[in-house]
């Protein structure tokens, strides 16, 4: 058996190779919203399957296409479920980008493009971190199943279902996956769980028309002043959620899991300074590590839809675009039907129409596996990793974890600066090719390698 100075050779002397690949993998786009490039980026997830030895399978799910590769590794040895998502966000704003978002761009060590941390380079890093087990060791140390979703943007509403039908498939021991940023302080990190999420808006109307704001005043109502109230009654100023039900069986942390954040560090102000911030939300006394691991209720935007003309009117509309974030326990079904009743008995003429959804997704310190993939972070990173018990933002994991049973474990890639979602996306290159060591020291972990 090889090494992890083996890997890291292999990784150093293919880097150019590796960072064509990303970059041709960010101008493919894969808009699962708008659907613009899918079609083409599901034959090139094929693609990078077949080319890191996994065989390959598009899976029809009643949306846009689940691809996934296999290879079985010794017998006897653990079968790990990968996990990403092909999909991206849509651009945004073109005139804030500094350079085409689905032509790949290197600037001052980071690849720049739309999807280049979220999720493209994060997945990529573990298929190449596949190639880099079967060069440098002539074969895999376990049995590998890649699960590329194609629907994570929009809310991977036919996941869970769709690997139902695969369990007989996926009779897998341990799962992984690699999104969003490491830890604030930008050390390495491991996570135990998501949040989940669910995202509606509520649509205010009044008069078929926009009124003049002297003639009918106090006379037609304002859907924006009916909406701005019912926001109100939402969310108190000291940031308690308001909606009767909305946290029912929420699971307590436990103490294990309460060691691992108060072992996280802190570092607020710095944090705030980072996004030209001076202070945080409201939320009790809870520190920034907690409050990652809490329910959230958020509004995205508010809009009249008066195109900013902003005229001396009284709206014909207004329109919230909100999510709230679930902590463990809380579940989907639970939250939207205490929307809907909260809504209802406040304001019975709004509309409400829900979005994405997610299940929140848990696995405890204590898990199968655990202890393998902290010494495989460990191996690359030279120091413990942080064990965080769950992730700020929303994961399909549940279809994992809670469809499929398995102990499931984040290994963050991205840097913390990462811009996913939003213009000039970017990933690190060095942290990308540290990536693909990383990813391929935790399977050899797994496996029971040294």
């Amino acid at each position: 058996m090889g090494s992890i100075e083996d890997i890291k050779e292999y990784v150093a002397r293919h880097r150019a190779r590796h960072e064509q690949l990303l970059a041709r993998w960010i101008g493919v786009p894969s808009i699962s919203a708008t659907g613009e490039g899918m079609p083409e980026a599901v034959e090139h997830a094929r693609g990078l399957l077949a080319a890191s030895g996994l065989e390959p399978r598009v899976v029809e799910t009643g949306g846009w296409p689940l691809v996934t590769g296999h290879a079985p590794g010794p017998e006897g040895s653990p079968h790990v479920v990968i996990y990403g998502h092909y999909d991206v966000q849509p651009a945004g704003p073109l005139e804030q980008w500094d350079s085409p978002p689905f032509e790949a761009a290197i600037r001052d060590g980071r690849m720049y493009g739309r999807g280049a941390g979220d999720n493209k380079g994060q997945h990529l890093a573990q298929l190449l971190a596949v190639r880099a087990l079967r060069a440098s060791e002539g074969g895999l140390p376990c049995s590998v199943t890649v699960l590329l979703d194609g629907e994570e943007e929009i809310g991977s509403p036919h996941l869970a279902a769709t690997l139902a039908g695969m369990r007989t498939d996926l009779d897998a021991d341990v799962a992984v996956w690699s999104d969003g940023p490491v830890h604030d302080s930008y050390e390495p990190t491991v996570l135990l769980g998501v949040r989940g999420a669910v995202s509606f808006e509520i649509t205010v109307r009044g008069a078929e028309t926009a009124l003049h704001s002297g003639n009918w005043g106090n006379v037609a109502p304002n859907p924006a002043w009916e909406l701005v109230w019912l926001l109100s009654t939402m969310r108190a100023p000291d940031g308690r959620i308001l909606i009767e039900g909305h946290d029912a069986d929420t699971t307590a942390l436990t103490t294990a899991e309460r060691a691992a954040l108060d072992a996280l560090p802190v570092g607020p102000q710095e944090l705030l300074a980072g996004v030209g911030l001076d202070r945080m939300d409201m939320c009790g006394d809870a520190g920034v590590n907690e409050r990652l691991a809490l329910p959230t209720f958020s509004i995205n935007s508010l809009t009249c839809l008066d195109n900013q003309e902003h005229r001396s009117v009284i709206p014909s509309v207004a329109v919230a675009r909100c999510d709230m974030r679930l902590a463990c326990g809380q579940r989907a079904a639970t939250v939207v039907d205490a929307v809907r009743r909260h809504v209802a008995a406040r304001l019975p003429h709004a509309e409400v129409v829900f979005k994405a959804m997610m299940e929140p997704s848990r696995t405890l310190p204590d898990a199968p596996y655990a202890q393998a993939v902290l010494d495989g972070v460990s191996a690359t990173a030279d120091k413990p990793p942080l064990l965080a018990p769950a992730m700020g933002g929303s994961l399909p994991i549940a279809g994992i974890t809670d469809g499929l049973g398995l102990p499931c474990y984040g290994i963050p890639l991205g840097n913390v600066d990462e811009r996913n979602h939003a213009p000039n996306e970017n990933f690190e290159l060095a942290r990308f090719h540290d990536g693909i060591v990383t990813a391929a020291a935790v399977l050899r972990s797994i496996g029971g390698g040294r």
